[in-house]
């Protein structure tokens, strides 16, 4: 198969192979610190399982992202990306040690929640700074096997060490020692992925003339660096309109993502078991994972014919296709194959924006492009919690909210289908980077 043939062809490059290993190696970490905070959070018997509590939970953690994002990706602008990912992960090493020292020493505390918030939203700036680097180690036809690759592949990492978490969760006996395991981990694989950062040439992941202006101006040049950014986005069009479609996406997506934790464990598994319940939802992101690992093999080859915007209507209607089937019931079988089903359509849509993102958007913006995806994917996250705690019944399976997201999914593909650019339009001259 032609994928096969490219996948080969990737790995034998030797930059795109090591920014490869340090995403994966980092959202191993992220897999093992996600399930030590989801088993403290979401599933211990002292949490409350209501739709609005959960909802609550994800929205509080998410909706920073939504202020903090944007500078971000000025700053991806302006700081050597390299740098961002040997720092970054250095820094959450330490923030997951500190948390889990304090469950060992003291339990659950305000602090711990504190830490997570700030660990999370390293997090978020981090996957930034990969997808921005991407096309500096990958060009021409092979960057959409690449973006089919990496962000699968890394959520596979996810799944894989989230794995891993739970394993140790249920291998140890109740206590502070079984709650910071995950934790433990998770601070290793994240110094483990600092020092693989360092591999790389310090300029390698650009941007090619990084801004130095002094620390003084920071704050006028982020506001300058946005606002043009978002010009840029809306005059080169397709990047654009990919981003809008990915945010719909992602608040469509959301609402099934937090009835799938209700159901997991609310209705499939006893509300007072956390390890049942947690094992019941890794198996539902495990499958998720798979479907979208078959994403990894037909987008790269079906979207060569349809082209990316028509793939993405695609994909929207295969997930209004799974919405269709978890309304028919809320049986375990239908559950974990409706789970496949998104799991397919997710990832074949991103794929395809953000091959259309990184191919459309000139390495000056790339920073600001992903940092505006990452809020635009966490702003819609929010949202789609905020609709979950009024519309979502504590067991999490509903018929009228599932109808609903299905015809909702259906417009959107039919409004990208119709009306969406298939080619970017020349923005002439293209702007400079911002300096101080």
């Amino acid at each position: 198969m032609q994928v096969i043939t490219e996948l080969r062809a990737l790995l034998q490059l030797r930059d795109f192979r090591r920014l490869f290993t340090v995403r994966v190696v980092s959202q191993a970490g992220d897999g093992m610190f996600q399930v030590g905070l989801a088993s403290l959070l979401l599933f211990s018997p002292e949490s409350q399982g209501t739709a609005p509590a959960i909802a609550g939970a994800f929205a509080v953690m998410l909706a920073p992202f939504t202020i903090v994002g944007p500078f971000a990706g000025v700053l991806l602008d302006r700081w050597q990306r390299r740098q961002v990912l040997a720092w970054g992960n250095a820094v959450r090493a330490l923030l997951t040690a500190t948390m889990a020292v304090l469950m060992l020493t003291g339990g659950v505390s305000g602090w711990i929640a504190v830490l997570g918030l700030a660990t999370l939203s390293v997090n978020r700036f981090l996957l930034a700074g990969l997808s921005a680097g991407l096309p500096r180690v990958v060009d021409g036809p092979l960057l959409l096997t690449a973006n089919s690759l990496t962000p699968t592949l890394g959520a596979g990492a996810t799944f894989l060490g989230g794995g891993i978490g739970v394993v140790l969760g249920r291998m140890l006996e109740p206590g502070r020692l079984k709650d910071s395991a995950a934790l433990l981990c998770a601070a290793v694989v994240f110094a483990m992925a600092a020092l693989l950062a360092l591999r790389m040439a310090r300029t390698l992941l650009g941007p090619e003339r990084p801004n130095e202006g002094a620390i003084t101006h920071e704050l006028a040049v982020v506001a300058r660096g946005l606002g043009r950014g978002a010009r840029y986005l809306v005059a080169r069009r397709t990047p654009g309109q990919a981003l809008l479609v990915m945010a719909v996406h992602r608040f469509l997506y959301g609402v099934v993502f937090l009835a799938a934790i209700l159901i997991s464990r609310n209705l499939l598994s006893d509300p007072g078991d956390a390890d049942a319940g947690m094992a019941t939802f890794a198996l539902v992101l495990g499958l998720t994972g798979v479907g979208g690992a078959g994403a990894v093999v037909l987008t790269p080859t079906l979207s060569r014919y349809t082209g990316a915007q028509a793939w993405i209507a695609l994909m929207l209607l295969l997930a209004a296709a799974g919405q269709v089937l978890l309304l028919t019931s809320p049986a375990r079988a239908v559950v974990l194959t409706g789970a496949t089903v998104l799991g397919l359509a997710a990832q074949g849509t991103k794929i395809a924006v953000d091959t259309i993102v990184q191919r459309d958007t000139d390495d000056a913006f790339r920073g600001r492009a992903f940092a505006f995806y990452d809020v635009l994917y966490n702003a819609a996250f929010v949202g789609a919690a905020a609709l979950a705690a009024f519309t979502l019944p504590d067991e999490g399976w509903s018929r009228p909210v599932f109808a609903s997201l299905g015809v909702a999914y259906v417009l959107t593909a039919a409004v990208l289908w119709r009306w969406g650019d298939r080619t970017p339009s020349p923005v002439d001259p293209v702007p400079e980077p911002v300096r101080a």
